[in-house]
């Protein structure tokens, strides 16, 4: 290798270690391609390993092993108030994240791509300038942004002290006596969660009139009923108009509803993300953005300049890991010479509350905005006999589909386990099936995954367990 101010050549750059970035810089690798991996960090791994995705889901899963033995008293089992040791939690967590971060690292290794430790910026059309690296400069054959987001601020304030992000929360350093969440989607609720077992006495707003303003009201209405209980308060329709902090702790000034000040010891905002744009030479390369501020990209994940390609958060879309993943996968397989494009039909959504929400394709609001006809089956899980033995009959599955030709368009879930459920709902759209596709499996019983075939078969004109509608 040429070391200082020679270039280093390589057939594929990747910027970024999160999931899309080394999920296209493998698949690179295994179609035989010379491929180096440019991190600004010092693990891969990206905000979903190492301060998103794999944290709070590891975090969560102390909040429902606590919700769920506080529940069993319905049952007749009674467990106690649960003793929480906050540094073994920590060092829990830890622990997972720098295992699958080696993983990762083991995994470069083995299939040959290289990793640098630097911030890159482009300087042209196919090369690239890192700072504080042996190797200055690298000359591509293609390059893949893949250099993620980061949470939103709210105007007029900035992170740190006792104003949080996603990232500072996670990290447990208090548990604070009083908690406002900021944002009522999916971060802001899974975090709220954890911090409301762990002890904090949790308030919310939500600008909107309703939590998780994006996702269909008939999943959002058992959370909501959960949150009421879990929480201290929850304000919508209301916005925070000033933030002040003292040593006392965080003055908030509200509008709408609340039109008041309360003092809080913490505030975690939650109010969504923004691509990491700056600073990557975009202008220098003539990589345009779209009207959004994201990088412009077609159906191969090509930006404006053939060479190079972007992926992931930074190119907007659902902003979610796996979207990322399949996105490197397919820019990785366009350079390599392959056929292939990201035409997904369904990327499924999970929110790790709890109950968890999980769906995929179409919704009903989208239908409702292009003003395309559906039909809805909705079946309720107080019909579903493995939902009552675990007192979850609040849970429901939804399955859309077209009206004339019975092709299942989306799929709807709220209750345990919604984040496995889905799947099957995720594969029904992709492969095109039907209503009856889905109404002739043979589900095991007594199992939650009834609830698909069942509400697949209210379709087609009465599920077992639950009386039908009248159809014409």
């Amino acid at each position: 290798m040429v070391m200082g101010d020679l270039p280093v050549e390589t057939d594929m750059v990747v910027v970024g270690g999160g999931p899309g970035g080394y999920a296209a810089a493998f698949r690179a690798a295994d179609s035989g391609l010379d491929v180096m991996l440019v991190s600004d960090e010092s693990r891969l791994g990206g905000v979903c390993l190492l301060r998103g995705c794999i944290p709070s889901k590891t975090l969560l899963s102390l909040t429902e092993l606590v919700l769920a033995a506080r529940d069993a008293e319905s049952f007749g089992v009674g467990f106690g108030d649960p003793e929480i040791d906050i540094d073994r939690l920590l060092e829990w967590k830890q622990d997972v994240i720098e295992g699958m971060a080696r993983g990762l690292q083991a995994l470069c290794k083995r299939r040959g791509v290289q990793v640098i430790e630097a911030r890159a910026r482009l300087t042209g059309t196919d090369e690239l300038y890192l700072e504080d690296s042996d190797d200055h400069r690298i000359k591509f054959g293609h390059a893949v942004l893949a250099t993620g987001s980061r949470p939103t601020p709210l105007p007029g304030t900035e992170f740190g002290g006792r104003v949080m992000d996603s990232r500072r929360a996670l990290e447990l350093e208090s548990v604070p006596d009083r908690l406002l969440v900021v944002g009522g989607g999916y971060v802001g609720l899974e975090l709220g969660m954890v911090y409301s077992v762990l002890g904090s006495e949790v308030s919310l707003v939500e600008m909107t009139d309703r939590l998780l303003p994006q996702t269909d009201p008939d999943l959002v209405e058992p959370l909501s009923a959960r949150v009421d209980d879990l929480f201290q308060d929850v304000q919508l329709e209301t916005r925070v108009e000033a933030i002040e902090e003292t040593e006392e702790g965080v003055t908030v000034n509200f509008s709408g509803d609340g039109g008041e000040s309360e003092r809080y010891d913490a505030v975690l905002i939650a109010i969504g993300r923004q691509p990491n744009v700056e600073d990557l030479g975009l202008e220098d390369a003539g990589v345009e953005l779209d009207d959004d501020g994201y990088i412009a990209v077609d159906d191969e994940r090509r930006t404006s300049v053939e060479s190079i390609f972007a992926i992931g958060d930074v190119a907007g879309g659902k902003m979610l890991a796996h979207e990322a993943m399949r996105e490197g996968r397919v820019a990785a397989e366009v350079i390599a010479g392959e056929p292939a494009a990201f035409d997904v039909r369904a990327v499924p959504a999970v929110v790790y509350t709890d109950p968890q929400i999980a769906w995929c394709g179409l919704t009903e609001r989208e239908a409702e905005e292009t003003n395309r006809e559906i039909e809805v089956a909705r079946f309720p899980w107080r019909a579903s006999g493995r939902a009552a033995s675990i007192d979850a009959t609040d849970g429901l599955t939804k399955v859309i589909v077209d009206p004339e030709t019975e092709q299942v368009l989306g799929v709807g879930i709220v209750g345990p386990q919604a984040e496995a459920l889905i799947a099957e709902g995720v594969l029904a759209v992709e492969m095109g099936a039907v209503a009856a596709d889905l109404a002739l499996i043979v589900h095991p019983h007594p199992t939650l995954t009834e609830t698909l075939g069942e509400a697949a078969q209210l379709l087609l004109g009465g599920a077992t367990h639950f009386y039908p509608r009248k159809r014409d």
